[in-house]
């Protein structure tokens, strides 16, 4: 089949429907970038999603789209509660892999002087790398409750404020968790790395307010031009990939069972009321809060090691939580679709919650401006935060894009890093990396990503989100 595009406007472009597809497709991009898309699989991927039962609206992808499994990244697709199907390619294998923004009381001039010791100080707080192990190892009954409450039992652990949680999306623990449809191998990956970055793209990044586009909203956030902020950004670790795995074979045999015809056996489903459905939801929703958990804990060593590192108490150094944002999930969410409300079921693959002003679910201290949208870039440029709008809700089911977007693949990476001082070139750019492993720093080059202010430019110009600020890097560490 090949892909035809409509284009809309300067940032749309549609995919029209075929015979078998059951709703258009919709990508969100400008012409360059529609170029460099179409050059890989991601826009068959979108038509693909297209042919599910019970999809609405459109088949979406974010301006950061690129080849995934089943689903693209930077995928959206909204299911009809009786109509529709849940499948764990629309959700991914890190479950939960997410966001969360700290702003301190310090400022760029305030940690100029002492990037290198910073940044040692964060790497040895932090357990990274591939299979990197938490420091602690939680007992049954804690996983337990990890599973089911997220964040919340962090809090009630220490690790963690009280007010972290009334700005976590979901209030950082997911309903409809139970650790009983987690198999033991899941909890025997997860119970040794709660609070633990893990590797690949994950990271905690100190950065700097570089610019700020929207006066008000960036009051509201608690953003200012200079002001050293802190992101984290991991997910579910072993536990949410065992959850996916184990749930894409029970997938395949009940597309089958209940005669879905599908495109792509990797986009294997089940109907929302089916009893697989609901077992792999309650698993996925467990994943959620292990995730939820997970940066919590990281979000207090971060706390305590900068604590330490200046000599002075957490709470002085301000790094209050900003928002904390999911990109891999599927969630029952109210829409308004041809003029009706009705209760849909997200599915968000690489692509964050937008939901706009007046909307209940933002945090109430948002709620006027609606919900902070947070995009990392690449640890050679810079990120932003964006806030969520009414054309999101109107448009993309409350979605925007969720990151850069790769362009290079991870062996791509590692072949343009070859035989390259990678640590010196960035430190030459004033952002000091911190890794045990050079090859995972080789697969994150800058250059492996879509430069994000254009993925950014899109989503802003098209009224999907609303630029607020830029974040600028001054040290990462990555696993």
């Amino acid at each position: 089949m090949t892909i035809k595009f409509e284009r809309l406007d300067d940032y749309r472009y549609r995919i029209p429907a075929t015979k078998k597809m059951r709703v258009p497709g919709l990508i969100y991009a400008s012409k360059r970038m529609l170029d460099e898309i179409r050059k890989d699989e991601s826009p068959r991927q979108v038509a693909n999603v297209a042919h599910l039962p019970g999809i609405l609206g459109h088949s979406i992808a974010m301006p950061d789209i690129h080849w995934g499994y089943g689903f693209p990244i930077g995928g959206v697709a909204a299911f009809d509660a009786d109509q529709g199907v849940l499948s764990p390619g629309g959700v991914g294998y890190d479950i939960n892999c997410g966001v969360r923004l700290l702003a301190s009381a310090l400022t760029r001039d305030d940690v100029a002087d002492c990037l290198a010791d910073l940044s040692l100080a964060l790497h040895r707080a932090i357990p990274s790398g591939v299979g990197s192990r938490s420091h602690r190892r939680l007992t049954n009954r804690e996983l337990e409750r990890v599973l089911h409450t997220g964040a919340r039992w962090a809090v009630t652990q220490g690790y963690g404020r009280e007010n972290d949680l009334t700005v976590i999306e979901e209030g950082g623990c997911m309903d409809g968790a139970d650790s009983t449809a987690v198999s033991e191998r899941a909890k025997d990956r997860g119970r040794p790395q709660l609070g633990s970055l893990g590797s690949g793209n994950h990271f905690c990044e100190l950065g700097y307010v570089a610019e700020i586009y929207n006066r008000r909203i960036a009051d509201a956030f608690g953003l200012r031009e200079g002001q050293v902020t802190i992101m984290i950004h991991s997910g579910s670790r072993g536990l949410g990939y065992q959850v996916c795995d184990e749930s894409l074979r029970t997938m395949i045999r009940a597309s089958q069972k209940y005669g879905i015809s599908l495109p792509d056996r990797q986009l294997c489903a089940a109907p929302l009321a089916s009893a697989e459905a609901e077992v792999y939801f309650a698993a996925m929703a467990a994943a959620i809060n292990f995730a939820f958990a997970n940066r919590q804990m990281m979000t207090h060593f971060v706390r305590q090691a900068m604590a330490q590192f200046f000599a002075t108490t957490d709470s002085k150094l301000g790094l209050g939580l900003v928002y904390d944002v999911c990109h891999n999930i599927a969630k029952w969410e109210t829409h308004t679709v041809d003029g009706e409300e009705r209760r849909v079921c997200v599915h968000r693959k690489g692509a964050t919650r937008a939901f706009g002003p007046g909307h209940p679910e933002v945090p109430e201290l948002y709620r006027e401006v609606g919900q902070p949208v947070l995009v990392p870039g690449d640890m050679g440029r810079y990120s932003f935060v964006l806030a969520g709008t009414e054309t999101a809700m109107r448009e993309t089911f409350g979605s925007s894009c969720h990151g850069a977007g790769r362009k290079l693949s991870r062996r791509q990476a590692k072949k343009a890093a070859r035989g390259r001082p990678i640590f010196r070139e960035l430190q030459a750019r004033g952002v000091f990396v911190r890794s045990d492993s050079k090859a995972t720093v080789a697969e994150e080059l800058p250059e492996a990503y879509k430069d994000v202010a254009d993925v950014v430019g899109v989503m802003h110009n098209a009224g999907v989100a609303r630029k607020v600020a830029k974040l600028v890097p001054l040290a990462v560490v990555k696993g």
